[in-house]
C-alpha cells in the first residue's frame, strides 16, 4: 500500500498498528530499493515474503496484468490455466523483442526490469566467484551447448571465410555438437597424458593453427570444468596463442562458476591473452532448472553482438529462477555453499582413496582438477570384461546419480565423428575407472551413501567374479586302481 491507503487504513485499525506495518513494508522496500540502486546481489538473502512482494510489484506492470486491458493483438500475455499463471508468478510475456533479447517489452515494463535485474546481478556474481574484469553477460534461456552454437554463430559473421573450430578433446556430446550444428568442422586435438592427468597439447594447437591457416580457424573451443582424469584446459597458454595469431576464444566453462580454479584460470587467460566469451550453466552453478545459461565476456560490445544474434523473444523463466534463487541465497549464501563444496571434494577424495585401496584400486592424481574425481578399476577389470559396465548398472539401481563408470575402448561416432575410448577423453587411456563429483549442493550424507553402496557394490561383484571361477575349475579327476568294494 501507498502513503494514503496506509493514513486511510488508520480509521480503520488503531494508527499505532498501522504505522507499524507501514513500518514493515518499508523495511521490504529498502531492500527492493538497494537492489534497483545498485544492481547488486544482496549481501545477506532476502525472505521469501520480500522476493514474492518484488515479483508481484513487477507483474502488475506488465500490460496482461493492467485492470480493465484490452488486448486485441496475437501475443497478449493470456494464460488459459491458473497453475500456469501463478508458476510464473503472472510474467508472461518473456523478455526481449522480435529483433533482440535484450530489448526493452514495451507491454511488459516489469518483465524487461526483471530481465535487466537479473543480467546485473548475475554479472556480480562471476566477478564475486573469480573473473573480476568481465564486463558483460545475459541469461539465455538455452543450455550450454546451444548457446556455445550462439557464440560461434555470432563468430560466423566477423570471420566468414572460416571453416574449422580447434577443439582440445572433450567427451561430451554438446560441446561438440555444438559445433557441428553452428555448420562448422571441429579440428579434434588430442590430449598428452602427465601422471594420471590429461592436459591440454599446446603444441598440437599450435600446429594446427599453422597448418589451417589463422583466417580458415573461427576460434578455438577450450573447456574449464571436466570429468576426471581430464583436467581444465591450459587456458593462459590457449590464450597467448590465440592473442599471437589473432584468433578468437570461446571457453566452455559449464560448470565451472562454482570453482575459484577455473574462474581464475579465464581470469588470467583474459589478463594474458585473448578470451572472447565463456558460458556457464545455469542448473549446475545455481541449483535452478535446466534451461538457461550466461554467456558472457570481457567485451561488452560482443556480449550485445551474441545476445542481438538470438531471434526473436525469450522465455523469462531460467532469468526468474536464477534471480530468485540469488535474492534469497544472497552472495553471503551462495559463497557458503561454494566453501562447503571445497569441504567436500576433500571428504570425498578423503573416502575414495580409503576405499579404492581396500579394494586394491587407487585414487588417480589429477591435483588441477577441482571438481571431479576418479578411481581405477582395474582389478575389476581383471575379474571380468563386463564387470565394469555391470558396476555402473548396480550403482544406478541402488540411487547413486551422477557416478560415471568408464570402460577400456569404447567407440562412439557423433557426426560422422570416431571417438576412440569415448568417454575416457583420450583413444586410449591406461585404465578403466569411476567418476564422483563433489558439486554445488552436495552434502556429507551424500558422500556416506554413495561410499558405502560402492563399496557394497564392489564387494558384490568380487564375491560373484570368485563364485563363477571357482566353478569353471574342473573337480580333479579320481585316479584310485584299487578295485571297488
Amino acid at each position: 500500500m501507498n502513503t494514503e491507503n496506509f493514513t486511510l487504513s488508520e480509521k480503520i485499525v488503531s494508527a499505532s498498528y498501522v504505522r507499524q506495518g507501514s513500518q514493515a513494508r518499508r523495511g521490504h522496500e529498502q531492500l527492493i530499493r538497494l537492489l534497483l540502486e545498485q544492481g547488486k546481489c544482496p549481501e545477506e538473502g532476502w525472505s521469501e515474503s520480500t522476493v514474492e512482494l518484488f515479483l508481484n510489484e513487477l507483474a502488475v506492470m506488465d500490460s496482461n496484468n493492467f485492470l480493465g486491458n484490452c488486448g486485441v493483438g496475437e501475443r497478449e500475455g493470456r494464460v488459459a490455466s491458473s497453475l500456469v499463471g501463478r508458476r510464473h508468478y503472472r510474467l508472461i510475456h518473456g523478455i526481449g523483442r522480435s529483433g533482440d533479447i535484450a530489448a526493452i517489452q514495451p507491454k511488459a515494463a516489469g518483465s524487461s526490469l526483471l530481465n535487466k535485474l537479473t543480467n546485473s546481478v548475475v554479472l556480480d556474481i562471476l566477478k564475486l566467484t573469480g573473473v573480476r574484469s568481465v564486463a558483460s553477460c545475459f541469461v539465455v534461456p538455452m543450455a550450454t551447448g546451444m548457446s556455445l552454437t550462439l557464440c560461434f554463430l555470432t563468430l560466423r559473421h566477423r570471420r566468414p571465410k572460416a571453416r574449422y573450430i580447434i577443439w582440445p578433446r572433450i567427451d561430451q556430446k554438446s560441446c561438440f555438437k555444438a559445433m557441428i550444428t553452428a555448420g562448422f568442422e571441429p579440428v579434434v586435438v588430442e590430449n598428452v597424458l602427465e601422471g594420471d592427468e590429461l592436459r591440454t597439447d599446446l603444441e598440437a594447437v599450435e600446429r594446427k593453427v599453422e597448418e589451417l591457416g589463422a583466417d580458415n580457424i573461427l576460434c578455438v573451443h577450450s573447456t574449464t570444468s571436466c570429468f576426471a582424469p581430464r583436467v581444465p584446459d591450459r587456458l593462459e597458454e590457449l590464450a597467448t596463442i590465440c592473442a599471437k595469431y589473432n584468433i578468437p576464444h570461446i571457453v566452455n566453462n559449464a560448470y565451472g562458476v562454482q570453482s575459484s580454479k577455473c574462474m581464475h584460470l579465464i581470469q588470467q587467460g583474459a589478463r594474458v591473452g585473448r578470451i572472447d566469451a565463456f558460458v556457464q550453466s545455469l542448473d549446475k552453478n545455481f541449483m535452478v532448472p535446466v534451461g538457461g545459461a550466461i554467456i558472457a565476456g570481457f567485451d561488452e560490445s560482443f556480449v550485445q553482438e551474441i545476445s542481438q544474434m538470438y531471434p526473436g523473444r525469450a522465455s523469462a523463466s531460467p532469468s526468474l529462477d536464477v534471480l530468485i534463487t540469488l535474492l534469497t541465497l544472497g552472495a553471503s549464501g551462495y559463497k557458503k555453499l561454494l566453501s562447503e563444496r571445497k569441504e567436500i571434494y576433500l571428504l570425498l577424495a578423503q573416502e575414495l582413496k580409503s576405499m579404492a585401496s581396500a579394494h586394491g584400486e587407487r585414487l588417480l592424481h589429477t591435483p588441477h582438477n577441482p571438481i571431479s574425481l576418479a578411481m581405477s578399476l582395474d582389478g575389476l577389470q581383471a575379474d571380468s570384461d563386463k564387470a565394469v559396465t555391470q558396476l555402473g548398472s548396480m550403482l544406478f539401481t541402488r540411487q547413486v546419480s551422477g557416478a560415471r563408470v568408464i570402460p577400456l575402448g569404447k567407440e562412439q561416432t557423433i557426426s560422422g565423428h570416431t571417438f576412440h575410448g569415448f568417454m575416457s577423453h583420450s583413444d586410449s587411456y591406461p585404465c578403466p575407472y569411476l567418476n564422483a563429483a563433489s558439486a554445488v549442493g552436495i552434502t556429507r550424507e551424500d558422500v556416506t551413501l554413495c561410499i558405502k553402496r560402492l563399496d557394497k557394490c564392489l564387494k558384490t561383484l568380487r564375491k560373484e567374479s570368485n563364485v563363477a571361477k571357482s566353478s569353471s575349475v574342473a573337480p580333479p579327476s579320481r585316479c584310485d586302481d584299487t578295485p571297488g568294494e
